[in-house]
C-alpha cells in the first residue's frame, strides 16, 4: 500500500480477497472512531459503553435493522458481496487486534470516552440501514402538520410538486391527530450523532425535520465531441451535512488481478461508489424515490397490543432484545411491529399507533453497497445492466466510458402504491386500504444515452419525461441544473479546468428571478434606498467577497420569505412553515410574484412591492449590525462560515469563509434560525475525471483523508478545499511512485 502525498491509499494485492481485507485494515487505521461510531449507532450498541442514558437511542436503532433472509440479502449485491464484506471486516478486526499490542496507537477519542473499539461481523456491514438518504417521511409529516393548521391549500406553500399535482388527504386520515413528536423515535435512529464534553448528544429534532430533504448532489458527463481532448469528462460532488469531521467519504485505490478501481465511498463499505475502474467512470446524485411511508393505525381501546386491519383486530408483533448497559444491569427493550413495519409512536389518549413502512426491510437495500455490482463493468452497457440491481438510496447514476459513451440511468426500489389518493405525500391509514403492491423494476425507469446535446446533467431536479407513469413528486428546484446546463451549452472544448471552475460556481439562480422586481422599486426611506441601490448592482455571483450577496441572502432567507409566509398564511401555519426547513421553496414565492393578483388579491402587484420594501431595511440593518456601517467592507464570507466540528467538541477545523447558497452549483446551505449563516450542508468531496487519461483527473476531500488527529492528513486538504483547489487522483503506477508518501506492507 502506497499512501500518496495527499493521503490517498493505493492498495495492490495478489487477489481480490486480500485486497478487500487490506481496505478494511486501512480504513480502520485512518477512520476507526468514525466507523466504530457508525456501527454502534446502527446496531444500537451505545449503552454498552456509554451507559443507561442511551438505551432509548439503542432501542430506536434496533427497530430499523434488517431482519430478513440473509441469503437473499447477500445475493442482492452480486456474487462477490459476501466474500468482500467478510474479508473487509477481517481487515478491520485485524487492525483492532493489532491495537491490542500497540495501545499507544488507539485514537484519542476512545481514550477520552474510556472504551475500546469492538470487533465486527460481516453482517454488520449490511444489516444497518439508517444512514440511507430519504426525506419523504419527514416531508409527509411536515406537510400533514402544516395542512392541519393552515388548511389543505397550505400544502401549496410547502413544496412545489413536479409534475403538477394536487395533494389529497387519504380517506380516514385525521391530520390534526398526528403528534408533533411522531418521528421522534425515527429521528433517534437516523439523526447524526455528535458528542460534547465527552458525552453523546443528538441534534434537536426540530433542527433536523427537513434537513435530510436538502441533501443532494451534482453530477454531469460531457461527451468526447465537446471536450478539449476528445475524451469524455465526468464530474460529481455529493452534498451532505458537513458540520462534523472526518469527511463523509473516503478515497481509496484498490488494485488486484481483474479489479482496478479508484474513487470515494462510505468508509464502512467495501469497494467504492463514485470514481472509475479504468474503463467506466461513474457518479451519482440523489433521486427522490419516496421509499418510506408513515402508517396510522386505530388501536383496540381495550387492548393497545392490537390494531385494526381490514375487518379485524391484528396483534402487534413484538421482539424483546437485551441491551447491555455500562455500569448497570442489562435492560429489556420491547420492539413492536405491525405488518407494515416498526412502531415508532403509540398515542395512548387517542388510541393510535404509528409505524414506518420502508424499503429498508427488503433484501439488498443496504445504502450504496449496490456499487459492488458495477466494480468490474467493462463499458457503459454493462454498467447500465448492473444498475438494474441498485436499490438504495434512490440515485441518478451518471456514467462515461473509454469508448466515448456517456449517459444516465436511475436506480431505486420504488414502491407501487395502491389506494385512492395514495401518492406518498402524506401519512396513510394502516387499515389495509393503502398498500404497496410490489415495486417498480429499474428497467421501467427512463434513461439517457449519448444525448444529442453532448452532455447530461443531474442535480436532483425533475428529470423524468412528462407523463411518465412512475409517480414521485418531491424534486429539488432546478437552479443548479439550469446553471450547469447554461455553462456547458456555452462551452466548446470543455476541459478539466473548466469543470473544476463550474463545480466552484456561485452564480445564484434565485437572484436572477427576484432582482428584476427590486430594480423597479424606489423609496424615500434612507435605509431602504441604500438597500435598493446596493441590490441594483448585484450580478448574482454569491462569492465570499461580495457585499451584495451578504445583503441578498440575509434578505431572502431571514426576512422576505418569512414575511411572505406571514402575509399569506394563518400565523400558526406560517410559523410552522418557516421553522421547519433549511431550504425554503422559493419557486412558490416566485410564482406568487409572477401572478400577484392570484396570490395577494386585488392590486396584488402593489402588495407584493410593499412586501419587498418593508423587508429590505430590516435586512440591511441586520447586515450592518454584523459587518459594520460601511457597506464597502461587507463580505458574504465574513458572515457565512463553515467549521468542521469534531464530534467530541474538538479539535475542530476552521472556521472557513464560504461563498454560495442553497441554489448555487457550489452548494452551501445555512440555517436561517439556528446559528444563522453558518454552513450546514455542502460538498466536501468533489471529483472531475478525465476518462481514459485518468492521471489528469482531479479530486478534493475536505478537511483531509484521515480521522486520526495525529495524522498529517487530518486537515491537510482544508486550505485547498477552501480555495476551490484540487489534487490529482492518480491511477498509473508510475504517477503513484512519483508522488508516494508512505509505503506500508501488510502480511497476513
Amino acid at each position: 500500500m502506497t499512501v500518496d502525498v495527499w493521503g490517498v491509499p493505493h492498495i495492490f494485492a495478489d487477489n481480490v480477497g486480500d485486497l478487500f481485507q487490506a481496505q478494511g485494515f486501512n480504513v480502520a487505521r485512518e477512520r476507526l472512531f468514525q466507523i466504530d461510531t457508525w456501527r454502534r449507532r446502527g446496531l444500537g450498541r451505545f449503552s454498552e459503553v456509554l451507559g443507561a442514558s442511551y438505551v432509548e437511542q439503542d432501542r430506536a436503532a434496533r427497530l430499523f435493522l434488517y431482519r430478513g433472509d440473509m441469503a437473499a440479502e447477500w445475493a442482492s449485491y452480486g456474487p462477490e458481496a459476501r466474500e468482500a464484506a467478510t474479508r473487509f471486516v477481517a481487515g478491520i478486526n485485524g487492525y483492532i487486534d493489532w491495537l491490542g499490542d500497540h495501545p499507544d496507537a488507539l485514537p484519542a477519542e476512545f481514550q477520552k470516552l474510556g472504551y475500546r473499539p469492538a470487533r465486527w461481523s460481516p453482517e454488520d456491514v449490511v444489516r444497518i440501514r439508517t444512514h440511507g438518504i430519504g426525506g419523504n417521511l419527514s416531508s409527509q409529516v411536515a406537510r400533514a402538520r402544516l395542512m392541519s393548521v393552515g388548511g389543505n391549500k397550505a400544502s401549496t406553500y410547502f413544496h412545489k410538486l413536479e409534475p403538477d399535482h394536487m395533494v389529497q388527504v387519504p380517506e380516514g386520515l385525521d391530520l390534526s391527530l398526528i403528534p408533533a413528536d411522531v418521528l421522534g423515535v425515527y429521528s433517534l435512529a437516523t439523526s447524526p450523532m455528535v458528542f460534547a464534553d465527552g458525552k453523546l448528544r443528538r441534534m434537536p429534532d426540530g433542527r433536523n425535520v427537513l434537513r435530510e430533504s436538502a441533501t443532494g448532489s451534482n453530477a454531469w458527463a460531457v461527451a468526447a465531441t465537446r471536450t478539449a481532448t476528445g475524451r469524455p469528462i465526468l464530474a460529481g460532488d455529493p452534498h451532505r451535512e458537513d458540520y462534523t469531521l472526518p469527511a463523509n467519504r473516503y478515497i481509496a485505490h484498490l488494485s488486484a488481478p481483474g479489479l482496478n478501481i479508484i474513487g470515494a465511498g462510505e468508509p464502512w463499505n467495501p469497494g467504492i461508489s463514485m470514481g472509475h475502474n479504468g474503463m467506466v467512470a461513474f457518479g451519482l446524485t440523489n433521486l427522490p424515490a419516496g421509499q418510506a411511508d408513515l402508517y396510522v393505525y386505530e388501536l383496540d381501546p381495550d387492548d393497545h397490543s392490537r390494531y385494526r386491519y381490514r375487518d379485524r383486530w391484528e396483534k402487534l408483533t413484538t421482539v424483546t432484545e437485551k441491551i447491555a448497559v455500562a455500569g448497570g444491569e442489562p435492560r429489556q427493550a420491547q420492539l413492536s411491529f405491525t405488518r407494515h413495519g416498526p412502531v415508532v409512536k403509540i398515542d395512548e389518549k387517542n388510541h393510535k399507533a404509528y409505524a414506518v413502512r420502508t424499503v429498508w426491510t427488503e433484501p439488498g437495500t443496504s445504502p450504496y453497497l449496490g456499487s459492488l455490482n458495477f466494480q468490474r463493468v467493462k463499458d457503459s452497457s454493462e454498467f447500465v445492466e448492473a444498475i438494474s440491481r441498485w436499490k438504495t438510496p434512490g440515485s441518478n447514476l451518471v456514467y462515461a466510458d473509454t469508448k466515448g459513451d456517456i449517459g444516465w440511468a436511475p436506480g431505486a426500489l420504488i414502491p407501487k402504491r395502491s389506494g385512492r389518493g395514495y401518492d406518498g405525500l402524506l401519512p396513510v391509514p394502516g387499515d389495509g386500504r393503502f398498500e404497496w403492491d410490489g415495486f417498480y423494476d429499474n428497467a421501467q425507469l427512463p434513461t439517457s444515452r449519448n444525448p444529442r446535446s453532448g452532455f447530461f446533467v443531474s442535480a436532483n431536479e425533475f428529470n423524468f419525461p412528462p407523463g411518465y407513469p412512475i409517480p414521485t413528486y418531491d424534486w429539488q428546484p432546478a437552479y443548479r441544473k439550469d446553471r450547469i446546463h447554461e455553462v456547458l451549452s456555452q462551452q466548446r472544448g470543455t476541459s478539466i479546468a473548466d469543470t473544476l471552475a463550474l463545480q466552484n460556481d456561485v452564480k445564484s439562480g434565485v437572484a436572477g428571478q427576484f432582482l428584476p422586481y427590486v430594480k423597479k422599486l424606489r423609496s424615500t426611506d434612507p435605509t431602504t434606498a441604500k438597500a435598493l441601490r446596493l441590490l441594483s448592482s448585484y450580478d448574482g455571483v454569491a462569492s465570499k467577497d461580495s457585499a451584495v450577496a451578504a445583503l441578498f441572502e440575509t434578505w431572502m432567507m431571514r426576512f422576505l420569505y418569512p414575511a411572505w409566509a406571514q402575509l399569506l398564511l394563518p400565523k400558526p401555519a406560517a410559523d410552522y412553515l418557516v421553522g421547519i426547513s433549511i431550504e425554503f421553496d422559493l419557486r412558490v414565492m416566485n410564482d406568487s410574484f409572477v401572478r400577484p393578483d392570484d396570490w395577494f388579491g386585488a392590486d396584488g402587484a402593489r402588495k407584493r412591492d410593499e412586501l419587498l420594501l418593508s423587508t429590505l431595511p430590516k435586512a440591511y440593518t441586520e447586515v450592518a449590525s454584523k459587518l459594520g456601517a460601511d457597506e464597502r467592507a461587507w463580505r458574504w464570507g465574513a458572515m457565512h462560515i463553515h467549521v468542521f466540528l469534531h464530534p467530541l467538541g474538538g479539535p475542530n477545523v476552521g472556521p472557513t469563509e464560504r461563498g454560495g447558497s442553497f441554489d448555487t452549483v457550489s452548494v452551501s446551505y445555512f440555517h436561517h434560525l439556528d446559528h444563522p449563516y453558518a454552513e450546514v450542508v455542502g460538498a466536501t468531496f468533489k471529483m472531475a475525471l478525465d476518462v481514459g487519461a485518468w492521471d489528469n483527473s482531479r479530486v478534493i476531500n475536505a478537511p483531509g483523508q484521515s480521522g486520526d488527529q495525529r495524522s498529517k492528513h487530518y486537515k491537510d486538504l482544508q486550505d485547498k478545499w477552501s480555495a476551490g483547489e484540487y489534487f490529482p487522483l492518480l491511477y498509473s503506477e508510475q504517477a503513484i511512485e512519483r508522488n508516494g508518501g508512505t509505503r506500508i506492507l501488510l502480511q497476513p
